[in-house]
């Protein structure tokens, strides 16, 4: 009987098509085909677009927690059994949609979670963001980020040589094989074990 696992797949994109969201589409499918093919699993992609959460991200910095909507795609990333992060490189860094989406998570939240990390930018003098602003941000949040984080440039796209292709290919395998040797979390169903009404009553008379 095969495992289903599932992949959160976090794009900070702004444009709508985006070359962020294309990127996160091609890591999430390399990933999920490698898991389906070398470890028999079944996937289930869940996309995230910050673009949409935008203004619910600001809203949940200043009351300390999410709600509606954006409370559902928190919910998708931190119950996720692995996760791809893609932003745009804006001043040699990550953007701010990004980072905003990180700051609002629980710590501990993303404890162990297999994590692959991808950025996109105009030139390839940007590809030092990856590992020097994204990945310390995942690390620091405890996830397990994969060894190979992926840079796409605008040349990439238009390339007739397929390393980006290939890049691709390295980092879905190395998150399916962290995602595939970890044990699938637990989800619990509220309403498994019920409390039984007599214990119920029991509690409202003590309490009355």
């Amino acid at each position: 009987m095969s495992t289903t696992r599932t992949l959160a797949v976090v794009s900070a994109g702004l444009g709508r098509p985006s070359s962020t969201r294309l990127l996160a589409d091609r890591l999430a499918g390399a990933a999920a085909d490698a898991l389906r093919a070398e470890h028999g699993a079944d996937v289930v992609i869940e996309p995230v677009e910050l673009r949409d959460h935008a203004h619910a991200m600001v809203d949940a910095t200043l009351t300390g927690f999410p709600s509606g909507d954006f409370r559902a795609a928190v919910e998708t990333v931190t119950g996720a059994d692995g996760l791809v992060a893609v932003t745009p490189v804006f001043n040699a860094s990550y953007s701010g949609l990004f980072k905003t989406f990180f700051d609002v998570l629980d710590r501990g939240a993303l404890d162990g979670t297999p994590a692959l990390i991808g950025a996109t930018g105009g030139t390839e003098r940007h590809s030092l963001a990856l590992d020097f602003a994204v990945r310390p941000l995942l690390a620091y949040l405890r996830a397990n980020v994969v060894p190979t984080a992926v840079y796409a440039a605008s040349a990439d796209w238009g390339s007739g040589e397929d390393a980006l292709g290939e890049r691709v290919a390295r980092a879905g395998a190395e998150l399916a094989a962290l995602v595939a040797g970890r044990p699938a979390p637990a989800r619990d169903d509220p309403y498994e074990n019920p409390v039984p009404f007599e214990d119920l009553l029991g509690s409202a008379g003590r309490a009355g």
